[in-house]
């Protein structure tokens, strides 16, 4: 199935991905024996908890915006959102953030407990790069599911997000310039979205060179305003909203847009970069209206 080519209503689309990676998600979430129950399901309680969504979204509005088959883009819609929750629930830990609420529910080491959130998060890891391999959702061809398989193992490793999260905590503290504080988040936060939009570029089988520079830019900018305005709500929103503790980067002395530029300079670069990630795709048709979309919605968005 395609998505409809014409210009979307955002909340209709959103619907629509949340269903289809979520019912692909199941799959993968199935205790296949009795002794692992309590492991499997506080792995289903991390990742079917009523997320955005937002990275399996980029996925399929990346194939779509190459005209390609979004059942090919399946297993790497999956992966990515496994990816994501690994991380959430890895930084949630003591020895992380220390936070006690994700998504409107108590994280996962405060519903099970330490051990078992340490064990989720590495379970979840590893379960993504078998939804990357599985036949029924991936491409066929051999060299491209290779190539899809470095992109996701540069955004998770040590030069992506869990570099990200080692700058994080070592800055914790400490006062960053931007061009320190951007560093830290195009690993934390911007390397699984930038992964997102290229493992859907190559999953269509139709990626050329041009069209691959043009999504990388586009996924550079909407990866920074991501985090930006995660920032701007930890300032302005609450913890009912939010779904998580609102002010705790303040609470960690985290460093963040609005205490390194001001709230109004933060909420203006996330405009400018918004207008990056669009100008991005000027070459594309309205195929590329779902990542039009979501860039609106990711400097949009309240929680």
């Amino acid at each position: 199935m395609t998505y409809n080519k014409a210009p979307v209503d955002f909340s209709t689309y959103q619907k629509q991905c949340q269903v289809r990676v979520d019912a692909a998600l199941e799959l993968f979430l199935q205790t296949p024996r009795s002794e692992l129950q309590r492991l499997y399901q506080a792995m289903h309680y991390s990742v079917v908890n009523g997320g955005k969504r937002v990275r399996p979204m980029l996925v399929y509005a990346a194939c779509e915006a190459l005209d390609g088959e979004t059942e090919r883009a399946q297993g790497a819609a999956c992966a990515v959102e496994l990816i994501h929750a690994y991380s959430l629930v890895h930084d949630d830990l003591p020895a992380m953030d220390d936070d006690d609420l994700r998504r409107g529910r108590p994280t996962t080491h405060i519903a099970f407990d330490e051990a078992c959130a340490i064990l989720v998060g590495d379970g979840l890891q590893a379960l993504a790069f078998e939804a990357l391999s599985d036949n029924r959702f991936n491409p066929s061809q051999a060299e491209l599911r290779l190539q899809m398989f470095a992109v996701l193992a540069r955004a998770v490793g040590p030069a992506g997000l869990v570099g990200g999260q080692a700058i994080d905590l070592e800055a914790v503290g400490h006062q960053l310039d931007q061009s320190a504080l951007e560093v830290m988040h195009r690993h934390k936060t911007g390397a699984l979205i930038e992964a997102s939009v290229q493992l859907g570029a190559l999953a269509s089988g139709n990626a050329q060179d041009s069209s691959l520079r043009a999504l990388r830019e586009y996924a550079r900018a909407v990866g920074l305003a991501f985090q930006v305005q995660d920032d701007i709500l930890d300032v302005e929103s609450d913890t009912a909203t939010l779904g998580k503790r609102q002010g705790a980067d303040i609470a960690h002395d985290k460093p963040t847009y609005p205490s390194l530029i001001g709230l109004e300079a933060a909420k203006h670069y996330a405009r400018v970069l918004h207008d990056q990630a669009l100008s991005a795709l000027h070459g594309f048709d309205q195929g590329a209206e779902p990542l039009r979309a979501l860039a609106r919605f990711i400097v949009e968005r309240r929680h």
